[in-house]
């Protein structure tokens, strides 16, 4: 972990935004709360267009997916199968994330980066409320 010192140089202190112009006096923290009814109603999103798309919460298709009859060779069925089919990855990826942060809300770890276990600076959480990596981590192993 980094000292208060090197904290404020970030603008933030255990996880408190700091007022870079006057260091003493912290910002009220992300609310949690909200951010955890966010990434809820985020989630429930991602599960609809999955259904939609004929998947589960895994990625695995439900059922057969039915192109119907506009489609007149295999060819055009397959290369739609794909496309859906990366859309599909996409989407589970996002809903891994969002799971992901909704886990370490509740272990108390948001907002601490997964690799180096430094805070992550809150306008990234704000930005990006799924992130589990700080910007220089994430920076690092993109």
């Amino acid at each position: 972990m980094i000292s208060d010192d090197q904290a404020i140089l970030h603008g933030t202190v255990r996880g408190q935004r700091v007022d870079m112009d006057n260091p003493e006096v912290s910002m009220p923290p992300i609310d949690i709360q909200q951010t955890l009814a966010d990434l809820k109603e985020e989630r429930a999103t991602l599960l609809h267009q999955l259904a939609e798309l004929g998947a589960d919460s895994s990625g695995e298709l439900t059922g057969d997916m039915d192109y119907g009859d506009a489609f007149a060779d295999a060819g055009a069925a397959t290369a739609e199968r794909t496309e859906t089919m990366g859309i599909i990855e996409n989407l589970k990826i996002h809903l891994d994330g969002v799971d992901g942060a909704i886990s370490r809300i509740d272990e108390g770890t948001y907002g601490v980066c997964t690799v180096c276990g430094n805070d992550i600076s809150e306008d990234r959480m704000l930005y990006r409320p799924a992130s589990s990596q700080c910007i220089s981590c994430k920076s690092n192993h993109s």
